[in-house]
């Protein structure tokens, strides 16, 4: 039986997977320094401010903080005078000991069992709306689509600084990078404004990982996003993690697979609210694989953007569903499946 590591490679690469991948059970999601640690606010508690400046809250109704964009807490103000505001965190303040640490962590990872992927927030698009506030946003880009281009190459070269960072000084073997692009029915931006704003730069930034030792990057945007796929795929994405079930993830496995590989179809309502079962979690996950029907370039998984579930045990719950799948369809032992793979250790 191949590790989980081997396993998810077939999958991605097109090759001979001998059954289903397990969700992130061949990602350790790794954290990497910051000059300005940032603490998630407190569910019900005051609001935080991040080393941009962005304000969270976390409301006691919600799932995860969000920005906060008050007139007097939003940090882009006036569009064309945004370099008044936004100040990009000094990267060159990280001591050498934080570096040290998150090194330790990554390498106390059995790369023989799971990819070592540095975990990136927020990306390129949501870091626009962080700032400006998303309605701001999207009319930013239709009406000072200059503006917005300056603005997104400031945030390209801090992501690459970023990037020099992580390669040299931690080492991963893939990069896990998060930016939502859509809601659950269409993209925020039409595809050709979308690829006008961030098509190069995203092929500079994922371009420079693959350079500098990452095999694969795994983008992460649950929403539907089926329209921006062949820019996805330009990008020199290799895995779209969260695609969610509207996005008719059979037909695009269909269309794009061997060009990229989809992780997901398993949406957080199927299986993470108030009153989930297992057996909620085991017909999602059957499901899912009943509707994809390949081994090959599709990884069933939640499609939130970490192994974990907003109510506790639901995302173990899929695992184990997946892992029946793999027993009693394709012949897997479940002593050997667990032998194959790190622990899953859960992020939220």
């Amino acid at each position: 039986m191949l590790t989980a590591k081997e396993n998810m490679r077939e999958c991605i690469l097109g090759g001979a997977p001998d059954r289903y991948v397990n969700q992130y059970e061949a990602l350790k999601l790794l954290f990497t320094p910051s000059p300005s640690p940032f603490e998630r606010p407190r569910k019900g508690g005051e609001p935080k401010v991040n080393a941009w400046g962005v304000t969270y809250i976390y409301p006691e109704t919600a799932p995860a903080p969000f920005p906060l964009h008050t007139p007097e807490k939003t940090v882009v103000k006036d569009i064309e005078h945004w370099r008044e505001t936004v100040r990009a965190p000094d990267l060159k303040t990280i001591p050498d000991a934080q570096w040290d640490m998150a090194k330790a962590r990554y390498d106390a990872v059995d790369g023989a069992l799971a990819y070592r992927a540095a975990f990136v927030a927020p990306g390129l698009f949501e870091q626009c709306h962080n700032l400006c506030g998303l309605e701001n946003a999207l009319i930013y880009f239709l009406e000072y689509p200059e503006k917005m281009h300056e603005l997104i190459e400031y945030l390209t070269e801090y992501e690459l600084q970023l990037a020099e960072l992580i390669c040299s000084r931690l080492r991963p073997d893939a990069v896990f990078h998060h930016d939502d692009w859509g809601s659950e029915t269409n993209s925020f931006l039409r595809p050709e404004l979308f690829a006008e704003m961030f098509l190069e730069p995203y092929k500079r930034i994922y371009r420079y990982y693959k350079d500098h030792g990452c095999e694969f990057v795994f983008h992460h945007s649950d929403s539907y996003a089926a329209n921006l796929v062949p820019y996805m795929i330009e990008m020199g994405i290799d895995v779209w993690q969260g695609c969610m079930h509207s996005n008719d993830v059979p037909e695009l496995v269909k269309k794009y697979g061997g060009r990229i590989t989809f992780m997901g179809e398993i949406d957080n309502k199927f299986v993470d609210f108030d009153g989930w079962t297992p057996q909620d979690c085991e017909k999602a996950a059957f499901d899912a694989i009943g509707r994809v029907g390949t081994m090959k370039h599709f990884i069933p998984c939640i499609t939130q953007g970490g192994p974990g579930s907003m109510y506790p045990g639901a995302y173990r719950c899929i695992s184990d569903g997946i892992d029946s799948y793999n027993v009693t369809h394709l012949g897997a032992s479940q002593e050997k499946l667990e032998l194959s793979r790190i622990p899953q250790d859960i992020m939220f």
